[in-house]
């Protein structure tokens, strides 16, 4: 798998990548009700979630494309037990940020049964029906904005040879970029997909936060494309065998 003889060049800024199909997962960040479905945690609040929903279809088609030659999937998913008691503390920093959002509230889910707001095994933290993983896909919960921070992710990567990460998901600025940094200090390639990330916060401003956070990853911290150039690159792939092959 170290071998790069497979790899394909994708156009990025500031310039081209190499992706190896057999060296890299595509990581998909916080795809869950709460941040991007109708009566989750985003929308109750008040947070534009039209940004989150319009890059499931780019994401939905960047996954059939990766698992078509061979690249694995780590969805990613923010999630608390029922008691809170891996968000922190009362007084820590990761609880009173996410207190104003409702974290652990019992409510009504759109689909008629009762949710609890960033609680695992609900409703609530179901990865969108569209991005539902399928068998073989990798499932990583988190307590933290970074998909590191307490978690294997690490190790099940490191374990399947992977080298570069494809990063899909939301926010951009919170949980998409702190994995993707902490990804940068373990020495692995970053490549940031533009139109299959979104960012509510700052988005009325006439230079958003998700361009903000682009600027800086291709700047110092790894490469951004669009999908599109990722899915021209993976056509020249060639497709593996067997397991992962078109359908």
């Amino acid at each position: 798998m170290g071998e790069m003889s497979s790899a394909v060049d994708v156009e990025a800024r500031p310039g081209p990548i190499a992706v190896d199909p057999g060296a890299t997962a595509i990581i998909v960040v916080d795809m869950q009700n709460d941040f991007a479905a109708p009566g989750g945690m985003f929308d109750r609040a008040g947070i534009p979630i039209d940004g989150i929903q319009a890059i499931v279809e780019p994401i939905r088609l960047v996954l059939d494309a990766g698992r078509a030659v061979g690249m694995p999937a780590v969805f990613l998913k923010m999630e608390f037990a029922a008691d809170l008691s891996d968000a922190g503390l009362p007084d820590a920093p990761n609880r009173i940020k996410h207190q104003p959002l409702g974290v652990g509230e019992r409510m009504q889910t759109p689909t008629g049964v009762t949710g609890q707001i960033l609680v695992e095994g609900t409703w609530n933290t179901e990865i969108v029906a569209p991005l539902a993983p399928k068998p073989g896909d990798l499932v990583v919960s988190k307590h933290r904005y970074s998909g590191f921070y307490g978690t294997d992710l690490d190790g099940l990567l490191r374990a399947a040879g992977i080298r570069t990460l494809i990063f899909t998901g939301a926010t951009t600025s919170v949980c998409v970029e702190s994995t993707l940094r902490d990804a940068f200090y373990r020495d692995y390639h970053c490549l940031l997909l533009s139109d299959c990330t979104a960012e509510p916060i700052g988005s009325q401003l006439s230079r958003s936060n998700h361009e903000a956070s682009l600027l800086v990853i291709e700047t110092l911290f790894g490469w951004v494309a669009d999908s599109s150039s990722l899915l021209t690159a993976l056509r020249a792939a060639p497709a593996p065998d067997p397991v992962g092959a078109p359908h």
